[in-house]
C-alpha cells in the first residue's frame, strides 16, 4: 500500500527514502537488498507523513530500555502496527526515552505478536539497531520462548511439531510444565513453547493440528471448548539475542500471569 500523495520520480530519490526508513515491507524497514516475491504489503511515506505521525497516548510497561533498543510488555487486544491509529507502534514515543545516538529515529517494533497475544516485544531506537535486529530475526538468531495453556490429555511430555504451514516447513518445540484436571475442560496443560520457524499463527496452528488447541483461541479452538471473554492464553515470555551495540548475548523475559477458572 502506497500513500496516495507520495511520488518518487527517480531511483536516487527512492534510495534516499529507503535509507531514511520511509519504505516499509510488511511493516518492517526495507533495504535495497530486500527481495520481493509478491503479496507483500509495501508502505511508502514522504518525509512529511513520517514526521507528522500522531502519537497514541497509551501506557506501556517498559521491561528494559537503553540507547539502542527497548523491550515492552505488549498487552492483549491491541495491534503491534498497521493501518490504524491505536497501535503499539504509535504509542512507543510516549513511553520511551529519546535515543542520543547519531542515527536515532522514531522507535519501531522489529517483529510482530498477534492481536490477542501478550508479552515481550522488541523495539529498535536507532536506524542501525533496527536493521541489525531485523537481520537477526531473518537469520533465525533470536530465540523466542512462549507459555500457553492448551486443552487435552497430551501423550508426551515434550517434543517437536513439524507440520507444514502454507506449504512451508515449520517446526515448534513444546514441553509440558504442569497438567491439571478441569471440570470444564477435562485437562489443562501449561506449556513452554519455542518456535523454530516464524510462520503466521504457527504455535496456534501447530497445537490445534495435533488436537491440543490453546485456551481461548477463537480461530483454531475446538467447538464447544472455546473460552470466551478471557482472551487468548498465549504469552511471549522471553527473547534471547545479540545486542546490536555491545554484541553480547542477553535474555529479557516477562513472566506469564493470567487468571482463569479450572
Amino acid at each position: 500500500m502506497v500513500g496516495k500523495s507520495v511520488r518518487y520520480t527517480s531511483k536516487s530519490s527512492l534510495k534516499k527514502a529507503i535509507k531514511k526508513k520511509l519504505v516499509l515491507v510488511d511493516e518492517k524497514p526495507g533495504t535495497a537488498a530486500t527481495f520481493i516475491s509478491g503479496g507483500e504489503q509495501i508502505t511508502i511515506y514522504s518525509d512529511e507523513q513520517k514526521g507528522s505521525t500522531k502519537n497514541f497516548v497509551y501506557p506501556l510497561e517498559v521491561i528494559y530500555e537503553d540507547n539502542f533498543l527497548a523491550i515492552i510488555n505488549k498487552p492483549a487486544g491491541i495491534l503491534v502496527s498497521g493501518n490504524t491509529f491505536k497501535t503499539i507502534d504509535n504509542a512507543l514515543v510516549q513511553n520511551l526515552k529519546t535515543s542520543t545516538a547519531s542515527d536515532a529515529c522514531r522507535p519501531r517494533p522489529v517483529h510482530r505478536l498477534d492481536y490477542e497475544t501478550t508479552g515481550v516485544l522488541l523495539v529498535g531506537k536507532t536506524n542501525q539497531a533496527i536493521v541489525f535486529l531485523n537481520q537477526l530475526f531473518e537469520t533465525k538468531q533470536v530465540e523466542k520462548r512462549y507459555f500457553a495453556i492448551a486443552l487435552g490429555k497430551m501423550k508426551t511430555s515434550e517434543g517437536f511439531i513439524e507440520n507444514e504451514i502454507d506449504q512451508k516447513p515449520s517446526s515448534s518445540y513444546f514441553r509440558i510444565v504442569q497438567t491439571v484436571n478441569s471440570s470444564r475442560f477435562i485437562h489443562l496443560n501449561l506449556l513452554e513453547l519455542i518456535p523454530k520457524t516464524g510462520r503466521r499463527h504457527q504455535l496456534r496452528k501447530h497445537l490445534a493440528e495435533i488436537g491440543y488447541p490453546i485456551l481461548g483461541d477463537q480461530k483454531y479452538g475446538t467447538e464447544g471448548l472455546i473460552l470466551k471473554g478471557k482472551g487468548l492464553f498465549l504469552h511471549s515470555s522471553s527473547l534471547q539475542l545479540e545486542h546490536p551495540f555491545t554484541k553480547k548475548s542477553f535474555m529479557l523475559k516477562r513472566n506469564f500471569q493470567r487468571n482463569f477458572k479450572k
